[in-house]
């Protein structure tokens, strides 16, 4: 059998996948030395793989005699082209008869696809257990990458599905006050009593409105005593807030028990939760039973209705809903324009145009009501006023992350964390595909002679590019495995950090589908540049060891490297900085004494006994002083909100928005605050009953240079200011010191106490004992400020922790590639380090030589990472009023602490290197 007729009998046999590999490979060598045999056959592969029918391969043949005729005038030696037609026609046959026999088979076509993928699976697996500790490496940073953004999933889900289960929850809304006063923008939620009723009259787009005083006058820490009406002990709760009957209507709260369309519409009713049902009322149906409040027997509470508990998901956490009806906190309340305590949830008709209904309540709210009860008190700042108000509707789905910057007493999410949390999970992502990346692209020389072998055989890129991909998703699906194992290991202690209660979506339709399409597409970008990359090497290059991956792919990896660490100098400055502010809030003197305080609430309980039960404590001799306050300078106690103005400048002047708390003469020396100007209070002194101490920025802002003799006034009586206080921090740290008047009164509320000695379990063993004297049959109930304190930042701390848990987590996986990458790269260095010992060099210079390279995209990453992380932390620290300041020093930290964590993670493979035997690298080689 003559070459050709060879050929063409390897040719049919791989068109029929008969061929074996060594034929394979024979066929591709007798090719490269018959270039006119090779021109035959791409011929008719074109003709097969076109399906192109037996005529019409005839006809190009015609046309091929017919250039041969046509140029038979020429010297040229031309091809011998009846031997082609009959070579190409009898091959024809034979080809087409294959074609035919495998278009009537498409099983066989599903068979073969099937095959392949198995070999690629098997190829694959191979692969990950010849290399255990870059495949660990692989699979582990990818699981704890998917676990992390498993973990951060869930809790977005959960705070971004805030009050979305409402009815009608695209048209529920809140109302939002803006006032904007140079640099100064503030914003909140509470309005007038008849403003609800404003918005249904006036404006028709408004389908009805609700009120809600979530900050009732008897909420604190010294009243919410509750108890059935046959009861004889009282129980503290939480949760207490006025709402009326469209409140309830908007939001279609569902009732258990009672008539949820007049639950609210007689005087003296309220609404409970399910849960406060069963503990007072268990196994009953509690409508039509009794309850007092506080001890008030002179209004009793009937209960009318009970309500579905309010879900984790909402930005409202209420057990009592007592109605508005027929209630008045102060003569004319409910129809006065000149104080606000309500928010207003507001159902808007279908098809509203917000932007246009906001410009329309802001004229028409000022014009009609606002600024008429301004003029009509005397006030000349009404058309200033006007100016600088606006009125805003927010969806009620954007209440718990978009109120941030709205003052409303609550706690919620912050949408810019969510940001930031997602921005985290993302580099976790990337990092582990950047490793995937970087130790695929360096082990390339391992696998170049195999894309080699490969393609002398005959394989397409395109399949080696399938391959590489297949176990690009292996690796991808075993991490997603292993992701889901670790996220709901690790749940229980993230719904610690993160004080919520997510559980894993085990039964979502959803969770399978989300998981294989994940797992795919993160397969897939992980893998597409070293699979393009593999399959790109050249046979005759690879096979006679010519080939080169130092240049391209070098590049690329340091550049990865230099993200990763960037990425992760970033997390490390941002989380010293959180952590420093955290730190100098808690630690800032505040202006008063808040450890050692023990609050003691619940005195409504020993009615016209708290003075007596006051100066009983005073005897004690583990207490230092005591006071009774209805107020105090920690979260979880009650606030108002007044407006002081100079005597007699009230038409003349903007008054000053101030606190005004009733106190006893020992509140100031019990709470460690300073006199800085006049006397305490004196309760001898009957005209101190109109006397008042102001703070340091009340002073200040009504220009009162020397405070002491002069008179303010609010909307009653003139009060003499006696004395000026140091200015001291009540609110968050978030916020400015706002105004402050002292005002004399024992009413019982809240009595704090000064414990002496550092023994407070001996001092709270006496409290409780002198507490048990003046009430035997009710518990003492207690705080301690410095805790209280502390609640305030809660939820800044709360993030802070899981900002940094997984900023450390992020950096663990940058170590992991970091860790494999310096391992390859000592590997492929092996002879260069033989032949260095070999002259001569010590373990010290060969490690230095090998961490150096390192080192360097290190510095690169911190030059690069420093200003980004300095511009993010100066936006953030712009919330706070009081905050730290950047200095060097703390991107110099972060530099060498990247740096150490460099140096630690190269340095066991660079030491290892160093010290191994260079005979056996030599030999190797």
């Amino acid at each position: 059998m003559n070459t050709e007729d060879h050929i063409w009998n390897l040719t049919v046999k791989k068109m029929t996948n008969e061929a074996s590999g060594q034929e394979l490979l024979e066929l591709e060598e007798l090719l490269q030395k018959n270039p006119l045999i090779k021109t035959k056959l791409n011929m008719l592969f074109n003709w097969a793989n076109d399906d192109t029918e037996h005529q019409q391969a005839n006809e190009t043949i015609d046309l091929l005699l017919g250039l041969k005729n046509a140029s038979r005038t020429t010297e040229d030696k031309m091809p011998d082209f009846d031997l082609i037609k009959n070579k190409i026609d009898r091959k024809l046959n034979i080809q087409q008869q294959a074609i035919v026999a495998i278009k009537k088979q498409p099983l066989i076509h599903f068979a073969n696809n099937i095959a392949m993928i198995k070999n690629y699976l098997k190829i694959a697996v191979r692969q990950l257990l010849k290399q255990k500790m870059y495949s660990a490496i692989k699979i582990g940073g990818f699981a704890l990458s998917i676990a992390a953004c498993l973990l951060i999933a869930l809790y977005i889900r959960n705070e971004t599905s805030f009050d979305k289960y409402y009815p009608e929850s695209d048209r529920l809304y809140r109302l939002i006050g803006e006032y904007k006063d140079g640099g100064r923008d503030e914003k909140g939620v509470d309005f007038p009593a008849p403003m609800a009723l404003a918005l249904k009259s006036d404006f028709p787009e408004v389908e009805n409105a609700g009120r809600l005083m979530p900050n009732s006058l008897f909420w604190g820490a010294g009243a919410n005593e509750l108890k059935r009406a046959d009861a004889a002990d009282n129980t503290h709760e939480e949760g207490f807030a006025y709402a009326d009957q469209p409140f309830l209507d908007i939001l279609h709260i569902p009732m258990l028990f009672g008539d949820a369309r007049h639950a609210l519409t007689e005087p003296l009713t309220m609404v409970i939760s399910k849960d406060k049902a069963d503990k007072y009322f268990p196994g009953q149906n509690p409508v039509g039973k009794v309850m007092y409040l506080n001890n008030n027997k002179e209004k009793p509470y009937r209960i009318a209705a009970v309500m579905q508990n309010f879900p984790a998901t909402s930005h409202l956490h209420f057990d009592f809903l007592l109605t508005l009806k027929g209630i008045e906190f102060w003569n004319g309340e409910q129809n006065y324009w000149g104080a606000s305590n309500y928010s207003n949830y507001i159902l808007l008709k279908k098809g509203t145009n917000i932007a246009q209904l906001e410009k329309k309540l802001t004229a028409g709210i000022l014009k009609t009501y606002v600024i008429p009860e301004m003029i009509k008190s005397g006030d000349k700042n009404a058309s200033t006023v006007s100016s600088k108000s606006f009125l805003h509707l927010q969806p009620i789905g954007d209440i718990n992350l978009k109120s941030y910057d709205i003052h409303d007493g609550a706690s919620h999410g912050d949408m810019r964390f969510i940001w930031l949390f997602g921005a985290v999970a993302g580099f976790i992502l990337v990092i582990a595909c950047i490793n995937f990346i970087n130790l695929s692209t360096a082990k390339s020389a391992n696998r170049a002679k195999e894309v080699g072998l490969r393609k002398v055989v005959g394989s397409q890129r395109s399949g080696l590019i399938a391959q590489f991909l297949t176990e690009s998703m292996l690796f991808s699906f075993l991490s997603f495995a292993l992701g889901l194992v670790l996220a709901a290991v690790l749940l229980p202690y993230f719904n610690v950090l993160a004080s919520k209660s997510l559980t894993m979506p085990w039964q979502e339709w959803w969770l399978v589908p989300t998981i294989l399409i994940a797992a795919i597409v993160i397969g897939v970008i992980a893998g597409i540049y070293p699979a393009f990359y593999l399959s790109s090497f050249k046979p005759i290059e690879v096979l006679k060891g010519k080939l080169s991956v130092g240049s391209k792919s070098s590049i690329l990896r340091n550049g990865l490297v230099v993200f990763q660490f960037t990425t992760s100098i970033i997390l490390i400055i941002s989380t010293f900085i959180i952590y420093n502010q955290m730190k100098y809030i808690l630690n800032k003197k505040v202006g008063f004494e808040k450890d050692q305080v023990v609050m003691i609430q619940g005195t409504n309980t020993l009615d016209n006994q708290v003075l007596s039960f006051k100066n009983e404590l005073l005897k004690l001799p583990s207490v230092k002083s005591a006071s009774i306050s209805d107020f105090l300078p920690v979260s979880g106690t009650k606030r108002n909100g007044n407006m002081f103005y100079n005597e007699g400048k009230r038409k003349e002047e903007a008054g000053v928005g101030s606190q005004f708390w009733d106190i006893d003469a020992d509140y100031i020396k019990t709470m460690g605050m300073k006199l800085v100007a006049g006397r305490n209070f004196n309760p001898t002194m009957k005209t101190d009953s109109q006397a008042v101490i102001i703070n340091q920025t009340l002073a200040n802002k009504l220009n009162l240079k020397n405070p002491i003799g002069k008179r303010i006034t609010n909307y009653g009586a003139p009060m003499l200011v006696i004395g000026v206080v140091q200015d001291f921090n009540f609110e968050s740290m978030r916020d400015g010191i706002q105004g402050m008047v002292f005002h004399l009164s024992n009413s019982p509320s809240i009595v704090s106490v000064k414990v002496k000695s550092s023994d407070m379990k001996k001092a709270l063993a006496d409290i409780t004992a002198t507490w048990k004297s003046f009430a035997p049959n009710q518990p003492i109930r207690y705080n301690f400020m410095d805790e209280r304190f502390a609640s305030m930042y809660a939820d800044v701390q709360r993030m802070g922790r899981i900002f940094t848990s997984f900023a450390i987590l992020a950096i663990i996986v940058a170590c992991l590639g970091l860790f494999a990458l310096a391992a390859f790269m000592a590997e492929q260095r092996g002879k260069e380090i033989g032949i260095r010992k070999v002259l001569g060099a010590s373990t010290v210079n060969i490690t230095r030589l090998l961490s150096f390279d390192f080192i360097k995209l290190v510095f690169i990453a911190i030059v690069i990472a420093s200003p980004i992380a300095w511009w993010a932390m100066t936006k953030w620290l712009q919330d706070f009023t009081y905050r730290i300041s950047i200095g060097w020093e703390i991107f110099a930290l972060a530099g060498m602490v990247a740096i150490v964590i460099a140096l630690f993670t190269v340095s066991f493979q660079s030491i290892k290197a160093a010290i191994a035997n260079p005979i056996d690298s030599l030999r190797s080689e």
